[in-house]
């Protein structure tokens, strides 16, 4: 039996994964037509059609399925390979994080810098996205981990592993006092609180169902730093975690009171090929609870 071409393979395997020809040659920087044709030589090879077009879209046949499944493992397996490799390597070595754009980043800095050798031998490259979009970069290889305020979409995938470094509870600022007492106060001005589509945003919005509370937003945010400059120019109550409480104080905010019914959570998640990078295995070996519960728990933000 002659060889397959794993070319061939490959670019059929980034079609499936893409979800359309067009995605994937601008992943290959090759033509679609190129990239058609590279499958047609394999569907010869294989005496078979790969793909079935549905509509407008292109679904695999029951004999693609097949293929995929043993190509993801293969492909899977070559970048597992790679890394590893890279991980032996003297050079410094890369390690590409993503941040979930509703975390702090002063936190998020506090975690890395704490697993980071200081001897230069790994350079750190930080990328800032939606949990969503940083789950799918992880799942193609291009993230060596993620922090995250939920882990709930790695579930879904059996090769994501997580792990929670800590939580802590919510606090309510403004630029001034109101008559009502916390928490019915919080219904005698505009909030600014995260967006929906946050675990934070989720939870402040149930919060505020329980406690009956009839409250006006004046904006979401996905950031949470330009969430804390409208409140600290005036516009509005503004929610942040508590362990930056003094720090925001100190800013000449007012604190209206705080909560533990809401709280926000750190997440790390890794391919589990993932688990011998040495910054990763540090990072898992670390206790946070100083950072989180500690008597020093205070972090600036910003």
């Amino acid at each position: 039996m002659q060889h397959l071409n794993y070319n061939h393979l490959y670019y059929f395997w980034m079609v499936q994964s893409k979800g359309s020809v067009v995605k994937a040659a601008e992943a290959l920087c090759l033509t679609p037509q190129t990239v058609t044709g590279q499958i047609r030589a394999l569907e010869e090879r294989l005496g078979g059609a790969l793909f079935k077009r549905v509509g407008r879209q292109l679904e695999p046949t029951d004999l693609g399925e097949l293929v995929y499944r043993y190509a993801d493992k293969m492909f899977n397996l070559s970048y597992e390979l790679l890394d590893i490799l890279n991980y032996r390597k003297d050079a410094s070595m890369l390690f590409e994080v993503g941040i979930a754009d509703a975390l702090s980043k002063a936190l998020s800095s506090r975690v890395l810098l704490s697993v980071l050798p200081t001897d230069g031998s790994m350079h750190l490259a930080c990328y800032e996205a939606t949990h969503e979009s940083l789950i799918g970069r992880l799942r193609e290889h291009k993230l060596d981990m993620i922090l995250s305020d939920c882990a709930g979409e790695s579930l879904k995938y059996p090769e994501i592993l997580s792990k929670k470094l800590g939580e802590c509870g919510v606090s309510f600022f403004s630029s001034r006092q109101y008559s009502k007492p916390f928490p019915a106060c919080l219904e005698e001005d505009k909030l600014l609180i995260p967006g929906k589509r946050t675990s934070l945003g989720q939870q402040l919005h149930r919060w505020f169902a329980e406690k009956n509370l009839s409250v006006g937003i004046l904006g979401e945010f996905d950031d949470a730093a330009m969430m804390k400059a409208f409140g600290y120019f005036g516009k509005g109550i503004f929610v942040a975690p508590s362990i930056y409480k003094q720090d925001i104080l100190g800013h000449g905010m007012c604190l209206l009171g705080e909560t533990l019914d809401i709280r926000e959570e750190y997440h790390v998640m890794f391919a589990e090929r993932m688990i011998q990078h040495p910054a990763v295995k540090r990072l898992l070996e670390t206790d946070f609870s100083d950072l989180f519960h500690g008597k020093d728990r205070q972090v600036q933000s910003f």
